[in-house]
């Protein structure tokens, strides 16, 4: 799995060089992979009156659903600072949704010298999704 995170980490990377940030200028790219192997890319994309502004997590999360994919087994997120790029409330809220507490986070600063791996009950250990509302 670690050449696989490895792997992630530079689609990460790619899909950072399509964001669209141009008022915050931190510009993060995300590769997510599925329990079936196939990989979503997503960059963050800024808005002008900001909240329509979506998380590079999230685009690779919509674009793997909107092709019927439910089941995933890791992220890779790296940003364009000097820490790693963490996901953000609402990224972790749609990871609750959609995977299980083993799920994989793999997160980087900008160099990939400071990669911090966890998974999403290390990440977020209070969470719900839809099975705790049933």
């Amino acid at each position: 799995m670690e050449r696989k995170l490895d792997d992630l980490l530079q689609l990460a990377k790619e899909a950072r060089e399509h964001s669209y940030a141009p008022y915050s200028n931190y510009r993060v790219g995300a590769a997510l992979l599925t329990k079936d192997g196939r990989i979503y890319q997503g960059c963050n994309i800024e808005n002008a009156s900001y909240t329509p502004t979506v998380c590079a997590e999230r685009t690779a999360f919509f674009k793997a659903i909107f092709d019927g994919v439910r089941e995933f087994a890791a992220i890779a997120i790296i940003g364009s600072g000097v820490l790693p790029a963490f996901p953000c409330g609402v990224c972790r809220q749609v990871m609750s949704e959609f995977c299980d507490g083993d799920f994989i986070i793999v997160t980087s600063n900008a160099e990939g010298t400071e990669v911090v791996t966890e998974t999403l009950d290390e990440m977020m250990p209070h969470r719900f999704g839809p099975k705790d509302l049933l």
